[in-house]
């Protein structure tokens, strides 16, 4: 069975999870924060974040992280293995 049809989003309005505006301020601030509620009880979190971080820039919540979390994952997802040689 996919993964995506096991998820809480599926439930909810799929607005929700794609704020409009800076989602560090305002309305999609609380909005964010309400769709990241969703996904710490959903039992696919870790897929669906998986998913988006593969598929690179998506807009919207996605393994209840926000676009620019997702970038700075990747970042230092991308620094830890260099890190890693230098160490050894």
């Amino acid at each position: 069975m996919d993964w995506r049809v096991r998820g809480l989003c599926l439930r909810e309005d799929p607005d929700l999870f794609f704020p409009i505006g800076s989602v560090n301020s305002g309305p999609a601030a609380l909005q964010t924060d309400e769709a990241k509620a969703v996904c710490r009880h959903c039992p696919v979190m870790e897929q669906c974040l998986a998913w988006a971080l593969d598929a690179g820039p998506v807009e919207g919540i996605w393994g209840g992280t926000t676009e620019g979390e997702r970038r700075a994952l990747r970042r230092r997802t991308a620094r830890e293995p260099a890190a890693t040689e230098a160490a050894a």
